[in-house]
This record gives C-alpha cells, sequence and structure tokens, in this order.
C-alpha cells in the first residue's frame, strides 16, 4: 500500500469529516486504514457512536443501510456499491406473513445480515454474538428465524424453551465448510483448538472447541493459552488474529474460506469514495423507520 494514498485519504477524511468502519472480512490492507474494524454487532454500535458526519464503511450493502437507518442524518459511502451479501435477501416476505398468520404467538427475528426490507417485517434483530441472549429475553414461545437457518439451529439448540422456525437460508463462505475437511485438518494439525462461526453446519459445530463471532473467535484465541488453531470462518480474520498473536500459528480448514464479495473493498476504491462523494446509502424514509424498530430493539435488548 502507497503512503501516498494512505496521505491522500487521511487528508480526505479530514476535510470531510468521515470516519472509516470496516469488517473482518474486507482485505488486509483495507482494515489497515481503518478508524474501527469489528463484526456486524461492534460496528452497528459503532455507527451510533461516532461524531463524524460522513461514515465510510467498508463491508458489504446491508451493513452500509443498517449504519444510515441507525444515522439517517450522516451521510454513509460504500466503497463499492455491488459488494452485496447473498444470504441478506434469503427470506420471502409472503412466507413471512404467512407464518404470522399461522403462529399468533411468534416473533421474526431477523439476523442482522440481510436486508432492511426484511428487517422491516421483523420484530428484532439479533447478530451472532447476541441471538441466543435476544432470543432468551422475548416473551414470544415461536420464533421464526431469518435468513440463515444454520445460526437459527445453533440458537434453537441454546434456546430449548422456545420453538423455532427455520428459513432456508446460509452463507455460502461458511456452508461450504465440511465435516470431511474438517477432520482432514484436525488430523494434520492434532494439536490446534477448532474455532466456528455459527453460521457453520451443526455437525461442524459439534467438532468445535469454540463457536462465537467472529469478534469471539479472535477474544478465545487471544486469551487462550493454545498455539495452534483452525479457523472455521471467512479467512479476513486472519488480520486480526495474528496482529494480536504473532507468537500463534492460524490454519483454514484447507478450503477457499473467502467471501468475493467483501474482497470488492480496495483502499482505492475508499479514496474513490471519500472524494467523489458519489456512492452513499440511501434508505427511503418510511423503510427507515419500519427498519430502525428491529435494530433499535436489538441495541436494547443486548444491553
Amino acid at each position: 500500500m502507497m503512503p501516498q494514498m494512505i496521505d491522500e485519504i487521511n487528508a480526505l477524511k479530514k476535510e470531510k469529516n468521515a470516519v472509516i468502519l470496516a469488517h473482518y472480512y474486507v482485505n488486509d490492507d483495507v482494515q489497515a486504514i481503518a478508524d474501527y474494524i469489528g463484526d456486524s454487532f461492534y460496528l452497528s454500535k459503532i455507527a451510533t457512536q461516532v461524531k463524524e458526519d460522513t461514515i465510510v464503511f467498508c463491508g458489504v450493502s446491508f451493513m452500509g443501510e443498517s449504519a444510515k437507518i441507525l444515522n439517517p442524518t450522516k451521510t454513509v459511502l460504500m466503497p463499492d456499491e455491488s459488494a452485496d451479501c447473498p444470504m441478506a435477501h434469503m427470506a420471502d416476505i409472503d412466507k413471512i406473513e404467512a407464518i404470522r398468520k399461522q403462529y399468533d404467538d411468534l416473533a421474526v427475528v431477523c439476523y442482522i445480515n440481510s436486508t432492511s426490507e426484511l428487517k422491516a417485517h421483523s420484530d428484532v434483530c439479533v447478530t451472532s454474538s447476541n441471538a441466543v441472549k435476544i432470543v432468551n429475553a422475548l416473551p414470544n414461545k415461536n420464533i421464526y428465524f431469518i435468513p440463515d437457518e444454520h445460526l437459527g439451529q445453533f440458537v434453537a439448540k441454546q434456546c430449548p424453551d422456545k420453538h423455532f422456525i427455520f428459513n432456508d437460508g446460509f452463507c455460502h463462505v461458511h456452508t461450504s465448510i465440511s465435516v470431511d475437511n474438517l477432520q482432514k485438518a484436525k488430523a494434520a494439525k492434532p494439536d490446534a483448538l477448532i474455532l466456528a462461526h455459527p453460521e457453520c453446519k451443526l455437525d461442524v459445530l459439534a467438532m468445535a472447541d469454540y463457536i462465537g463471532s467472529t469478534s469471539g473467535i479472535i477474544d478465545f484465541a487471544t486469551q487462550s493459552d493454545a498455539k495452534e488453531f483452525i479457523i472455521c470462518t471467512e479467512m479476513g480474520v486472519l488480520y486480526k488474529l495474528k496482529q494480536q498473536n504473532p507468537d500463534k500459528r492460524f490454519y483454514s480448514v484447507g478450503i477457499r474460506q473467502y467471501c468475493p464479495n467483501m474482497k470488492r473493498i480496495t483502499v482505492e476504491k475508499v479514496k474513490n469514495a471519500l472524494l467523489h462523494n458519489e456512492t452513499q446509502v440511501h434508505v427511503t424514509e418510511e423503510r427507515r423507520k419500519e427498519a430502525l424498530l428491529p435494530l433499535t430493539k436489538m441495541l436494547e435488548l443486548a444491553k
């Protein structure tokens, strides 16, 4: 990364009164220029706390939308507007309404990895780090968990008093991690602890020594006395893992654990977003108000 480019970005940040937020899955050099790096929950909280007028969100589109919903008066810029999350679209509004008619005591629990439209048809949002806490806090017996089936199944195991209806959605990165590949990785590194994101399938999670959000995985590895870890999530997390743990070793499951949408974000695109102000996130006021309710409820219940 050229020092000149960093200087230009810093000058533009000052000129535009901007702050850069980056998800753990974006490229290393993008994380290196960010003011805040985190998972979806951390970044959604930070977005409500930053004082700057402009937020440059280095992640996928649902993250920029969430930041705009929570901060309607701020300018939210996406360095690449085509960076999207397929799973964020994997639920159907008609099906949500049909299930509402089927169960009178239903909470539609929406993973934050979702479009503003899905959020607007939900009762509360959750992230992988707070989903169990929030579902347990709900008075409703029946839970329709959207859009990710695997996170829903993980949460259901921790909330046995609830009745779950699952949705047919998934993250292609996490579902590509198979027990077969994980067994081979463990055979190659028998002393390594397995750290897994709950978007993985249940049979993969059954092999894990730790299951948690991206930030949870980083914290666990940092605090652990172990020296070797097999990481069952997107490999962008290695930037922070290696930074915080230079004496430890981290391994993939032996496959390409890679989100092409997250990797669309580049340092040059961050600079261009600040320079031209053209990649702004827009949400209609009606949609914003509808989607704000479940996001606000999440932030309140997760305290």
